[in-house]
């Protein structure tokens, strides 16, 4: 493939990545808010109020970025949440972080800020509404 022919499927590889991470990122809160796919191990009943908060963001935001609904700062909460999460959680255990368990909140975590860069791509809400400027020629 030519590298224009590559351009042109961009939008469509973005919104891809969106939906996927989203869809992926929502197990996470589905866990903590009704135990689907499963409990969340050793995690503690009731959950502590970071932990609430975590949920609903966890539940919502993706919810939100599946349909390409305000992309841009959904992705820039979730960022930060898995910011969050990674030093309150994972880097107190170890300095690396396939040691302390926290590649997946880092991955989740420059995902999301990229989607704040990036836009939603083609297929979403945001485009659709006239959210994105130049998103509706790409959807």
């Amino acid at each position: 493939m030519n590298r224009s022919a590559l351009e042109a499927w961009a939008p469509h590889v973005l919104a891809l990545l969106r939906i996927v991470t989203a869809l992926l990122f929502l197990e996470h809160g589905l866990m903590k808010l009704i135990a689907f796919p499963a409990a969340l191990p050793g995690m503690p009943h009731p959950l502590p109020l970071l932990l609430q908060i975590a949920k609903w963001l966890e539940v919502i935001g993706p919810s939100l970025l599946v349909l390409g609904l305000f992309t841009r700062p959904v992705a820039f909460l979730l960022s930060g949440e898995m910011a969050v999460a990674y030093w309150m959680v994972h880097a107190s255990h170890s300095f690396y972080p396939v040691l302390n368990m926290g590649e997946a909140a880092i991955l989740y975590c420059f995902v999301f800020f990229y989607l704040v860069f990036a836009g939603p791509g083609s297929f979403s809400l945001d485009a659709m509404l006239g959210m994105e400027s130049g998103a509706r020629a790409r959807t």
